[in-house]
């Protein structure tokens, strides 16, 4: 394992017994006490760069103070047009920012964007009280607008600072004004968490030493022929794939820990979102918690649901939801699938620079017309056992689409990334496009609008 890589491996083993003690604490001294342990984690791992991190939290907070109206887009711009600065820095002599900068850099883009939201949510329900005199039910409304204070709090409390796992500025404030912490059922979801964390471990750990990525990039790989050049893809992605899911379920044991994003299950909390419906249990009833809030990944629907648009949303779940509400939902477009391109272009963006996150993500958008298409143009007309058939093929194909995306992050350089594609002749793209071509000749050009929101 690189480093950076047991580094993490550290940061998550420490996390989960120091979430207990948090459980312990009052809410300002939990406030105070996981601030100053995030900083001392930023600048032992940043140094220098931490400087990138606290300019973009004054920026942010500075636009909120100055216009709150304004600051979402606002915010969005200066917080997306940051990330260019940070990433080419080096241009004008600065040093290149290393993994955890960036990780915490790419947290706080998500966390400033959505602060922003969340204020100026806050002013609107107060202009709406003032003027028809009654309170607004709004869930997961804020109380008051946070100070300077409050926001670098929640941009560098510990637990959430390189996990890879977004909440919510009130989420934040819930964690710390909990009533009764030491209540809340901690074990039993940590347990479940941590009970596979080994497994992933080891698979990835195995398959990346008996298939090292590098070994793509060298010229004796285009010797062995084409299914072992295919199939070499499948074995390094299932290695990513087991790494993301040991980091993933070791960082929401961390929040579980500690007791973040603990909601009534009344509430119907989303991944990133927290709580969705006003929840008001009975004196004396039976409350059952769950940790939604923080779930970052679903591990088996991740690998055994069938099209690549519920993949997506199994897959890094806190961002999705970012994503979906602050970057889908206003795009300047209304064509489901012009909507789904312009979403990962973003992603990709926020990603990095490399054209590996960008040949990678827009094949997303490719793929996902190709299945409507083949959706309402072929499974559309068969029965029950021809269907069933049709769905093993189409998770066949969208395990093999997500490989080769995936190829495009492990490779990230352009000519890597397009020596890989054209050693296996670009398959992906090429049954992508014959099966978007297949359903425009049998009569699927129009897509069903009601259904595909159905499944945002």
């Amino acid at each position: 394992m690189s480093p950076e890589e047991l580094l993490f491996m550290g940061f998550f083993s420490i996390y989960i017994p120091v979430g207990v003690l948090f459980r312990y604490l009052s809410p300002q001294a939990k406030k105070g006490t996981a601030l100053s342990l995030g900083l001392l984690i930023t600048i032992g791992t940043c140094g220098i760069h931490t400087l990138h991190s606290l300019c973009t939290v004054l920026g942010t907070w500075l636009l909120i103070r100055v216009n709150w109206r304004k600051a979402p887009p606002l915010s969005l711009g200066w917080t997306f047009l940051y990330l260019i600065f940070f990433r080419t820095g080096t241009w004008i002599g600065l040093p290149p920012p290393e993994l955890f900068p960036n990780i915490i850099q790419l947290l706080l883009t998500l966390k400033m964007v959505s602060l922003a939201y969340e204020v100026r949510s806050y002013h609107f329900e107060k202009e709406k009280e003032v003027s028809s005199f009654s309170k607004s039910p709004m869930i997961g409304r804020l109380s008051h607008e946070p100070s300077l204070y409050d926001i670098i709090s929640y941009s560098y409390y510990y637990v959430g600072l390189m996990n890879g796992i977004f909440i919510r500025y009130q989420t934040y404030v819930d964690w710390l004004e909990q009533t009764d912490p030491l209540s809340l059922p901690c074990k039993v979801p940590c347990l479940s968490r941590l009970k596979f964390v080994l497994v992933y471990a080891a698979l990835a750990l195995g398959v990346d030493f008996l298939f090292p990525v590098s070994y793509v990039r060298t010229d004796d790989f285009l010797e062995h022929n084409f299914f072992f050049r295919f199939f070499y893809m499948v074995a390094v992605c299932f290695a990513v794939r087991m790494k993301f899911y040991f980091a993933w379920h070791g960082a929401e044991a961390g929040c579980i820990t500690a007791g973040l994003g603990c909601y009534p299950k009344g509430a119907e909390s989303k991944p990133g979102c927290g709580p969705t419906v006003q929840y008001s249990p009975e004196p004396g009833a039976l409350v059952e918690y769950d940790f939604r809030t923080i779930q970052n990944i679903d591990c088996y629907n991740t690998e055994f649901c069938v099209k690549v648009r519920q993949a997506i949303r199994y897959w890094n779940m806190t961002m999705q939801w970012w994503l979906h509400q602050y970057i889908y939902s206003s795009a300047p477009f209304r064509a489901y699938t012009l909507r789904v391109g312009w979403t990962m272009l973003v992603s990709a963006y926020w990603h990095g620079l490399d054209a590996g996150y960008y040949l990678s993500f827009l094949t997303i958008s490719v793929c996902i017309a190709a299945e409507l298409s083949m959706e309402s143009c072929v499974r559309a007309r068969l029965g029950a056992e021809g269907q069933k058939m049709f769905d093993w093929v189409h998770w066949f194909l969208k395990m093999r689409t997500y490989d080769y995306m995936c190829m495009g992050f492990i490779l990230l350089n352009a000519s890597d990334m397009l020596h890989y594609w054209s050693s296996i002749y670009f398959l992906i793209h090429v049954v992508a496009f014959v099966c978007i071509a297949a359903g425009r000749l049998m009569g699927g050009g129009k897509k069903d609008r009601t259904r595909e929101e159905r499944e945002k």
